[in-house]
């Protein structure tokens, strides 16, 4: 979010807010994205060093492809007022807004943190007259919450689903 996301309701006990990522919170990234995959590790066989290596071997892997593909792209931990509860990558190209990373940690989720953000977004993106897109896997929960707020599918392959927001609800 350009520049005005991170001073919004900075006032009010419990905001929710955005800061630019610092290399001292990559202890907190590192657990926000092993949060994401709990659910798939659960399943397999390992044990907890073998987890532990396979999360900080694939949060590198996602870290560097974002780096190298969108080396412009604005990386942000989501604070409820001073606490970190998330984080939000956003790549503001010259044809759309591309959110590509909204995730909070799982004690935080349904919990009504990630519709204002997404808004603040939505906002911006009519304002600058583009489309606000983001890939959404298929089992992820998170596509009710998209849908709910006007976002539409354009394109599938199997695994991610393409949702855009365009204000006025045209899509391409």
């Amino acid at each position: 979010m350009a520049n005005d996301a991170g001073q919004q309701m900075r006032s009010e006990p419990g905001a929710v807010t955005l800061r630019p990522v610092t290399p001292d919170d990559e202890a907190f990234l590192l657990r926000v994205y092993a949060s994401t995959r709990e659910q798939e590790l659960a399943a397999v066989p390992w044990d907890d060093a073998q987890r532990e290596a396979f999360v900080r071997f694939q949060f590198a892997a996602q870290s560097q492809f974002y780096q190298t593909e969108y080396p412009d792209a604005q990386h942000h931990l989501i604070l409820q007022g001073d606490q970190p509860v998330g984080r939000l990558y956003v790549h503001h190209r010259a044809n759309e807004i591309r959110i590509l990373d909204l995730t909070l940690l799982a004690e935080h989720r349904g919990a009504g943190l990630g519709a204002p953000l997404i808004r603040r977004l939505m906002n911006e993106a009519a304002r600058a007259g583009l489309p606000l897109t983001i890939h959404v896997e298929s089992f992820n929960r998170s596509r009710r919450l998209f849908e709910r707020l006007g976002f539409v599918p354009v394109a599938e392959n199997g695994l991610h689903t393409l949702f855009e927001w365009r204000a006025g609800g045209s899509v391409r």
